[in-house]
């Protein structure tokens, strides 16, 4: 009986603990890959490419570097979040920057670019073995 009663108390600490403490994989996850699509109004063309962290991808006229991106855990609602800056690059003029802020992928209407010829939204965010994958 003193046996069982050891397992019940420790049975009863451990539940205990996991109900207390918090989940450690809440927070989003680093990612080192945007995956971003874009759509050319003018040819209706969409092209889904992908950038790495910090390194300028190109898109018609526009330039766009993903600075973070992050992703929620499996267990919470699906969101991913990238924070973009898109610049436009125009023959002999130096890059305008367009857009600098975060890029929703649930709602891409909160916080998006506004140009005449082209639309980009943060699709997914992923590690590098994907940027490999959709390149080619």
């Amino acid at each position: 009986m003193n046996s069982r009663r050891k397992f019940a108390l420790s049975t009863f600490a451990v539940l205990t603990l996991c109900l207390i403490l918090p989940p450690l994989a809440v927070s989003a996850q680093e990612r080192t890959v945007a995956v971003l699509q874009g759509l050319d109004k003018v040819t209706a063309r969409v092209s889904k490419f992908s950038a790495e962290l910090g390194v300028p991808v190109t898109f018609g006229t526009l330039e766009i570097t993903a600075q973070a991106c992050h992703k929620k855990p499996p267990e919470e609602p699906p969101e991913s979040t990238a924070f973009l800056e898109i610049r436009e690059k125009q023959r002999a003029q130096p890059a305008k920057l367009l857009f600098s802020g975060w890029m929703f992928a649930s709602t891409p209407g909160l916080s998006a670019l506004e140009h005449p010829v082209y639309d980009v939204w943060v699709l997914d965010c992923a590690v590098s073995t994907v940027n490999s994958e959709l390149n080619g």
